[in-house]
């Protein structure tokens, strides 16, 4: 039997249904979908891909991105959040925000996702700035920018804007035997105990 072939994957697809549905599971074909990795697919809010390695003479890999759902659903929450009518001080709104954006930043900053969280950091940044300019409306852009943005870090004196562009990227690489465990002893076979 050959390997890649749509109907292999089809086969397969049928054979763990099967196994599925005898401990009482199944497959949502809704959800389930048979595509190629080069054509890439969403999972857990992660897009994952395989691409052409930057000056690596062609070489391919996969690369885990954050996907374009995941990051319109932060964006959708951080738009809501900063609706003028919402809180009454900087520090408030900031309190609120930044839960968000770290959380966010927490579940990808193992992925692809310098791009993404510049991206965030722009948009929130000056969703923040909109929010402040229409509520300090007769304050002229110098007032408000030594007010509230010094160093165009925006602060309320006590609280800072959390920034998803200073959240350092640290990819996963493969530790295989590196990994301690109670299991081996120190001579590397597994430790057994008959006690």
């Amino acid at each position: 039997m050959g390997y890649g072939a749509r109907k292999d994957v089809e086969l397969l697809k049928d054979e763990v249904s099967t196994v599925l549905s005898q401990v009482g599971l199944h497959l949502s074909e809704s959800k389930t979908k048979i595509c190629h990795i080069e054509e890439g697919f969403d999972f857990l809010g992660w897009h994952i891909q395989r691409r052409r390695q930057r000056g690596r003479d062609g070489k391919m890999a996969v690369y885990a991105y954050p996907s374009k759902k995941a990051l319109l659903s932060v964006m959708t929450k951080v738009r809501s959040i900063t609706r003028r009518e919402k809180h009454r001080t900087l520090a408030d709104l900031l309190r609120t925000l930044n839960p968000v954006l770290r959380g966010w930043c927490n579940y990808f900053y193992h992925g692809v996702s310098s791009n993404t969280f510049n991206y965030l950091d722009h948009f929130s940044w000056w969703r923040v700035v909109r929010w402040l300019r229409k509520r300090h409306l007769g304050l002229n852009w110098g007032t408000l920018h030594r007010r509230y943005l010094p160093a165009w870090e925006i602060t309320d004196g006590k609280v800072e804007m959390f920034r998803p562009q200073k959240v350092s990227i640290i990819r996963y690489r493969y530790r295989g035997s590196k990994i301690p465990t109670p299991w081996t002893s120190k001579f590397g076979s597994p430790a057994v105990s008959l006690a």
